[in-house]
């Protein structure tokens, strides 16, 4: 297995800056593996008809953080402009962050966002470099802590938007709420679990009144998501973790339905990588609460997820690496080439595909 087997060509015309509205008027390709035509080009909307009742969707319900912020770090008679994007929580104060021009910091600089010092969060506040990593990563100290902290990354950071649309256009106030699903509840990730972005309140009533169930499980989604794999042996790629929950109560609910012969369809590849870590080899998925740092690919055995709904990914990602090993590479490639051929929309605010997995992997 090379890295450049995950490779395709993809249009920058394809790449979505901006969602469908409403939100489940964007596409859906189903990739349907038995059937005559294997690629129906249908709308998210049409999903309740596509599933079956007794059938279980699992949503990620983490809330994105402003986590994208611009401070001054000040040396002596100099200074500059440097852009963080929180990712990691480490302790009260304490985060990961991913720093641009990351050269420009060292251990013990201060950098100040707003107008420091001032008498409440929304006048300004500081942090102290207590550490550096790789990939341009910085370990920070806060001033404040707590519900503070919470305030003031509130008042002063933006969304933080993927590379791919950062690149060409500032997040702006629509991001915070287009950047958001619509059933965010336990804040912590500092990127969204895409697939989610999809939903509407009335689809997922409209899922419900057809029998299928809706579950929440918790992963806080990291900035690493969007880091390049660069290793020519995608083996060699190390993921970073991150934290997630599964209750007891959801893991029983869930083991119910399969028992009742239904599926369990993850909403996102977030999902699936959190079912799937609490999920023992039989299939039986189990409470978790935790860090993960499971990276699936070609030749990993699937345990618990059926089904998976989930955007179009990156080229030599982690994330077309998930699928390519849930549905089959080659059957993918096909997928993918047929998307872009009929000017499907690629990445966080695009277009979506629903998978079934592959026999291999069952």
């Amino acid at each position: 297995m090379r890295l450049a087997d995950f490779d395709f060509d993809l249009p920058e015309d394809r790449i979505a800056l901006r969602p469908a509205r409403p939100r489940d008027s964007a596409r859906l390709l189903r990739v349907a593996p038995n059937a005559e035509d294997p690629f129906q080009d249908m709308l998210v909307g049409d999903l309740p008809g596509l599933l079956a009742p007794g059938d279980a969707l699992i949503f990620n319900d983490t809330r994105v953080i402003p986590a994208a912020l611009t401070g001054i770090r000040s040396r002596a008679d100099t200074s500059a402009v440097i852009s963080l994007t929180l990712h990691k929580r480490l302790g009260q104060g304490q985060w990961r962050a991913f720093a641009r021009p990351a050269k420009r910091l060292k251990r013990g600089d201060r950098i100040e966002f707003g107008q420091a010092g001032g008498a409440c969060a929304a006048a300004g506040f500081w942090a102290e470099v207590t550490d550096r990593g790789a990939e341009g990563e910085v370990m920070l100290a806060f001033e404040l802590s707590g519900p503070a902290l919470e305030e003031a990354i509130a008042a002063h950071g933006a969304m933080p938007l993927p590379p791919y649309i950062a690149s060409k256009r500032a997040a702006d106030e629509e991001d915070r709420r287009d950047y958001q699903t619509v059933y965010a509840a336990r804040e912590g990730a500092v990127a969204a679990p895409t697939a989610g972005l999809h939903f509407t309140p009335d689809l997922i009533e409209a899922l419900k009144a057809r029998g299928i169930a809706c579950h929440f499980v918790t992963l806080h989604v990291g900035a690493g998501t969007f880091l390049p794999v660069k290793a020519e042996n995608p083996d060699d790629h190390v993921m970073m973790s991150e934290w997630g929950e599964v209750s007891a109560a959801t893991a029983d609910a869930l083991n119910a339905r399969r028992r009742g012969g239904g599926r369990l369809v993850a909403v996102g590849t977030t999902a699936l990588r959190l079912l799937e870590s609490a999920a023992s080899d039989d299939g039986r998925v189990a409470a978790f609460a935790g860090e993960t740092d499971l990276f699936i690919r070609p030749g990993y055995r699937f345990k618990a997820a059926d089904r998976l709904l989930t955007n179009f990914h990156l080229p030599r990602s982690t994330l077309f690496m998930l699928v390519a090993a849930f549905s089959g590479l080659e059957r993918m490639k096909r997928a993918y080439a047929h998307a872009i051929a009929n000017g499907y929309r690629f990445f966080s605010y695009g277009d979506a595909c629903l998978l079934d997995r592959a026999e291999a992997s069952r």
